[in-house]
């Protein structure tokens, strides 16, 4: 184990954060959120750096220009981490620290953005990205009675009328 293992398996044990570490320099840390439930987030030690990537969610199923234009501006109010998209369309918050500057604190201001970020935004992602699926549950759900308890954070965006940019 570096050094920087021990900087980070520390960092994370204080925080008392879920992690698996599947060989030296590589962690995989699970973080606990509100409205994503959980954010799953690598910490790789690099050549030069560490390097951070968190799913955040899925390709978008309608409007990616809207959603990506979202993002984009998002990113420039962002600190450590930037919105990022994969070959197929996921989308991840990623960003590298250069390896003088990991210690605890920058760790847990890396972490704390990630699930700050990726769970601030995560219902407007959906509702752009997904909005038409979301609305379709709503609607069988309603006419079958079933419960709406886990869309509850949708109910007004599922309740309105689709607008033109919807």
């Amino acid at each position: 184990m570096t050094g920087l293992d021990g900087v980070l398996r520390a960092a994370l044990d204080e925080r008392e954060l879920s992690y698996q570490s599947p060989g030296p320099g590589r962690y995989l840390v699970t973080l606990p959120g509100e409205k994503k439930l959980q954010t799953n987030c690598w910490l790789v030690i690099g050549r030069h750096a560490l390097r951070i990537s968190a799913f955040v969610c899925r390709q978008p199923d309608e409007h990616r220009e809207q959603l990506w234009e979202y993002l984009l501006q998002l990113n420039a109010r962002l600190f450590g981490v930037a919105f990022s998209i994969d070959k197929v369309g996921d989308i991840y918050l990623t960003g590298r620290l250069p390896l003088a500057a990991v210690n605890a604190e920058e760790i847990d201001r890396l972490l704390g953005s990630v699930l700050s970020y990726a769970d601030e935004h995560f219902n407007t992602m959906l509702e752009i990205g997904f909005g038409s699926s979301i609305r379709k549950e709503w609607q069988w759900r309603l006419k079958r009675g079933e419960s709406l308890a886990n869309l509850q954070a949708f109910a007004s965006f599922a309740e309105r009328q689709p607008e033109a940019s919807d």
